[in-house]
């Protein structure tokens, strides 16, 4: 649902020129260094990009859903590490507190993500629980007013910079289910918590993932999101189809930009005496290209609607992420193989497309997760 278009158009307009005349001339010295600049990280948080999801009265843009998928398509027009950064803030690191959290959690720490001064990071993942996540076994035991909180995460993104964890841990260790898991908040520097080295990855060179690990760290009955416990994972599934739909939408304006990339380059590049754009086979390439971008941009905004008129759109949500996420990957076999030989050198930002977006096919649930998902809700809803 898109409230005021004219104020939409004008953030839309500056997030493109932001993109277009800071980022993407950014992305080779970030690759090279791993790390993205300070300066462009202060013009971030400027630009309220840290706070697109969260409400307004705190601190943030209050984007609705249509919205965000709008702003994300043009985020993502760049290397996929700057979405990254600013990822946790707008979705899962924030939104369990959006949606479940007290008065006085969301007062505390909603204007500090919302303006980036917090980094956020969620952690659910562990050594031996992904997508089977209702099996982990980071345990917090009550003692008095706080909870003893021991175990590792792992694969954690944005851990070596956040100032916030929202972690997942079993408080009831006769529940070996879902409904024993806890969500909790938990500050950076509380004694006990610790932040391994980063992982070395195929991709996205300056967005970081580490382990963390709790060895007795000792976290205030307080910081319970909601103050229940037992609620963590009925928490983490409340804000999961919008952390689908806008991972679709990133991968579908990463796949635009390699598109973009090939048809340019196939433009210039001359065989035989012409452009290589004239040959049907690179055309039919770029063809389905265009049509599989237009299938998820449409797949992906129709969804938004959706969840903005309260709908359910979970198989949907797990559509746009299954369709979503693949196309993206053919697009940048097709865009390579455009290339030729070029496509496999990093003298083109295609190179390190081709590996940044490999990834989007396993987080925010994979592949094989979606079509669980999409065909045990068929099955319940044939039975409705």
């Amino acid at each position: 649902m898109i409230r005021d278009q004219e104020t939409l158009n004008i953030l839309l307009d500056a997030v493109s020129r932001f993109v277009k005349d800071r980022l993407i001339p950014a992305e080779e010295k970030v690759s090279e260094t791993d790390a993205i600049p300070a300066d462009i990280v202060s013009e971030m948080r400027e630009l309220g990009l840290f706070g697109l999801c969260t409400p307004e009265e705190y601190g943030g843009l209050g984007l609705s859903m249509e919205e965000e998928v709008l702003v994300a398509f043009e985020i993502a027009r760049t290397s996929p590490v700057f979405r990254s950064l600013i990822g946790t803030n707008n979705g899962i690191g924030s939104q369990g507190l959006i949606v479940d959290g007290t008065e006085a959690q969301k007062r505390k720490y909603l204007p500090k993500l919302a303006s980036g001064e917090l980094i956020a990071s969620f952690a659910l993942t562990e050594p031996e629980a992904g997508s089977d996540a209702a099996s982990l076994k980071t345990s917090a035991r009550r003692e008095g007013d706080h909870y003893i909180l021991n175990g590792t995460k792992r694969f954690i993104t944005n851990a070596p910079e956040a100032g916030l964890f929202t972690v997942m841990a079993r408080t009831d260790p006769q529940s070996r289910g879902a409904g024993g898991i806890t969500a909790f908040l938990v500050e950076r520097d509380t004694p006990g918590l610790s932040i391994g080295k980063s992982d070395k990855k195929m991709g996205q060179k300056g967005a970081h993932t580490a382990d963390v690990i709790f060895e007795n760290c000792k976290v205030p009955a307080e910081n319970i999101i909601g103050g229940k416990e037992g609620q963590g994972f009925k928490t983490a599934m409340k804000v999961l189809d919008k952390g689908r739909l806008h991972i679709s939408a990133i991968c579908t304006g990463a796949a635009q930009r390699m598109l973009d990339d090939a048809l340019r380059y196939a433009v210039e590049r001359k065989q035989f005496g012409q452009p290589i754009a004239g040959f049907q086979l690179i055309q039919a390439m770029l063809a389905d290209s265009r049509a599989e971008i237009y299938a998820a941009r449409s797949m992906i905004i129709d969804a938004a609607r959706r969840r903005d008129n309260g709908q359910s759109m979970s198989t949907e949500a797990s559509c746009c992420k299954l369709f979503a996420s693949e196309m993206c990957g053919r697009v940048a076999d097709r865009a390579v193989q455009i290339h030729g030989g070029a496509g496999y050198v990093s003298d083109y930002a295609i190179e390190r497309f081709y590996r940044d977006v490999r990834l989007f096919r396993i987080y925010e649930g994979t592949t094989q997760i979606q079509q669980l998902v999409i065909a045990r809700n068929m099955v319940k809803e044939l039975g409705q």
